[in-house]
């Protein structure tokens, strides 16, 4: 009884520990969508996005409701989107979005990160032909809608951007080129499909095999880089 409870505290725990890093994220998002194209979800299909992917994440609507009027707050006017590219241990490559208030903090910050992990950061631009930016859709079929027809699916948006369109399970992955994210945003909107997830990624053009040893050091490096609240994401060229 005792060993159960224990479990069920560190697996509770656990999902703090996640959201207390997950919310803040992608509260900074809402705020940087609402400053960019108003408040009003309706009018502004960025900061929709953003809303939708924070409720897949099960983020409190009062949480969301905050984000969106830190845009019109003094503090929102100096949020920045800013990327930083780095090498790794073993030449793993690393491209990281970030939004943040002090760019000092955070490049020192991600400096910091490589430098404990024998890597460097690099100018940025040095690794953008090694990935290809792509807008990748996540739909999450459940028990209570009808299937959806992937062979139609795929017809009907191939005309808004569709590149690829894949099932596993129960979910379906939707990608297309980044230029295509509002295009095809728009028409899964338009067909009353609401993703669990909408991002544009960074996709490795060559990606590459590590050993496990290896790994065990790459991942050190992404983990360190990922608790930064001023880290949106993290993209590597592993296979």
């Amino acid at each position: 009884m005792g060993r159960a409870f224990e479990y069920r505290r560190a697996a509770k725990e656990k999902r703090w520990d996640k959201m207390s890093r997950v919310f803040p994220k992608l509260g900074k998002l809402i705020t940087l969508a609402a400053k960019e194209g108003g408040p009003d979800p309706e009018m502004n299909a960025k900061l929709r996005t953003a809303i939708q992917n924070a409720k897949a994440q099960n983020m409190p609507k009062d949480n969301i409701q905050a984000a969106i009027k830190r845009a019109s707050g003094k503090d929102a006017a100096d949020f920045t989107e800013i990327l930083y590219e780095g090498k790794g241990p073993h030449g793993v490559l690393v491209v990281m979005e970030c939004a943040t208030d002090n760019t000092n903090r955070t490049v020192a910050n991600v400096k910091s990160y490589f430098n404990k992990c024998d890597g460097a950061l690099v100018p940025t631009g040095s690794l953008e032909y090694m990935f290809n930016r792509k807008s990748v859709f996540e739909i999450e079929q459940d028990e209570e809608t009808p299937p959806l027809d992937i062979e139609e699916l795929e017809l009907e948006l191939i005309d808004f951007g569709l590149e690829e369109i894949e099932q596993h399970d129960k979910t379906i992955y939707i990608t297309g080129d980044f230029k295509s994210f509002g295009d095809l945003s728009k028409a899964l909107e338009d067909k009353q499909i609401t993703p669990k997830s909408s991002t544009l990624k960074r996709i490795p053009t060559t990606p590459v095999d590590f050993t496990e040893e290896q790994l065990v050091e790459i991942e050190k490096l992404i983990d360190k880089i990922e608790e930064d609240d001023d880290v949106q994401a993290v993209f590597t060229n592993i296979a």
